[in-house]
């Protein structure tokens, strides 16, 4: 018995249109749905790598559970694209490794 893709372009032409920038390349995808789904959609593998041994991840659970799904978002790092909608203009870039953490500068009392 032949089963529907969960990701197909027949349902994407239905609905209305935004432009999403996803390294080089510009992805037309419906409106309303997740990152993870506009590049899916558009055949996007790897999303990222793990920070210690470089394997490639992509989108696994669909619901924020995993965290396999990281990208950066218009120069943000490690937002989660199954839980971030696509808006258009949107910049989405692969994630390599860990992201930056922000270190505090000398002296700072950290909020105590």
């Amino acid at each position: 018995m032949p089963t529907k893709p969960l990701f197909s372009s027949d349902e994407a032409t239905a609905t209305s249109r935004v432009t999403v920038q996803f390294e080089d390349r510009s992805l037309s995808v419906p409106t309303g749905i997740s990152v993870a789904a506009a590049l899916l959609l558009n055949g996007v593998e790897p999303f990222r790598t793990t920070p210690v041994s470089a394997a490639p991840r992509a989108a696994y659970c669909m619901m924020g559970v995993c965290f396999e799904c990281l990208v950066e978002v218009d120069g943000m790092p490690s937002r989660q694209a199954c839980l971030t909608p696509v808006k258009d203009g949107m910049v989405v870039r692969r994630q390599h490794g860990a992201s930056a953490v922000a270190l505090p500068e000398a002296g700072e009392d950290h909020g105590r």
